[in-house]
């Protein structure tokens, strides 16, 4: 079995595992839910700023770069913006359209679509997918929260009376976007021609698995199959937007403005990837219909595991 192939057992030990041991620990209350919030923060704050010094400090310089932050940007705005215009609209209750368009707009790019692209192109993929992701977490800032407090406004009849200069401050410059600086250092060693030490490729290699399970464990932790199975038919458009329209669309650009084979498959992997946690982050944080979240996710989670990853592997490999 080649490297590749063998990296495709990630989806299963990395993945499917995590999430299902997760669930297993919230059903039998084996821990809180403040010791997966810390999980969660220790993921986000330590692990994956040194995976991004790692990734970045061997990313090859090239032109196609500059083509990633445009696709990063285009892959949350595209499909948010179908799904508001086209598909939220047709939901009663704001709470609901604001998690909706949290789901459309958010999907899971730095953790299952950095498996992936590892699975597929190593470090090299992994690092694309990191920079499409930063771009995701600049507009969940600018667009997405600002989105969601109007739906809750409109719900509410009210005006949420804050510090808009300091809410965006903590949100924007937090210990969560401390991977960013893991970016900028290992661009920097990048440009300066230091050598990345060779004893440090298998540190990288366990981080990405460390990483995806404790990415992946607390949102097992969150699943609720009645839940589930109650907005089911609310998010099948949302399956249609994931899996036929966005990945349509951006074929047709990925194939005609993007050369490099490595970043036109990771984009294509990010174009094809389900409804992201962070969709479910933000309906908590403002009071909508976190269910919803959960049921896009799970749903479009368990289309992309089993066959949607698995065709692209074999189309890709």
């Amino acid at each position: 079995m080649d490297t590749v192939n063998l990296r495709l057992l990630f989806v299963l030990t990395d993945l499917i595992a995590p999430l299902a041991v997760g669930y297993v620990l919230h059903q039998r209350h084996i821990v809180s839910d403040e010791s997966v919030n810390r999980l969660i923060r220790f993921n986000v704050i330590f692990v994956y700023t040194l995976l991004s010094l790692l990734s970045f400090w061997v990313l090859p310089i090239s032109w196609s770069l500059l083509a990633i932050p445009l696709f990063g940007f285009l892959l949350v705005l595209i499909p948010g913006g179908i799904g508001t215009f086209f598909f939220a609209r047709r939901l009663d209750s704001w709470l609901d359209r604001g998690a909706y368009i949290a789901s459309a707009m958010l999907a899971n790019l730095g953790t299952l679509g950095g498996v992936c692209a590892f699975i597929l192109y190593a470090e090299q993929g992994f690092a694309y997918t990191q920079i499409i992701g930063t771009c995701q977490n600049i507009l969940l800032v600018l667009i997405v929260f600002p989105l969601a407090q109007y739906c809750y406004m409109k719900h509410t009849h009210s005006l949420r009376k804050t510090n808009r200069f300091h809410s965006f401050c903590e949100l924007f410059f937090s210990w969560n976007q401390q991977s960013l600086v893991g970016m900028a250092a290992g661009l920097c060693l990048n440009a300066f021609g230091v050598p990345r030490p060779a004893a440090l490729a298998p540190v990288f290699q366990g981080l990405v698995h460390l990483a995806a399970w404790i990415a992946m464990l607390p949102v097992g932790f969150l699943i609720d199959f009645h839940q589930v199975r109650q907005y089911e038919k609310k998010v099948r458009s949302i399956t249609l937007i994931r899996f036929l329209i966005t990945p349509g669309l951006f074929s047709l650009l990925i194939f005609n403005l993007v050369g490099d084979p490595v970043v036109r498959g990771t984009l294509l992997i990010c174009a094809f990837c389900p409804t992201a946690i962070n969709a479910v982050l933000t309906a908590r944080l403002y009071h909508l219909s976190t269910d919803l979240s959960v049921a896009s996710f799970v749903i479009t989670t368990a289309a992309f595991l089993p066959v949607i990853f698995p065709v692209l592997f074999f189309f890709l490999h």
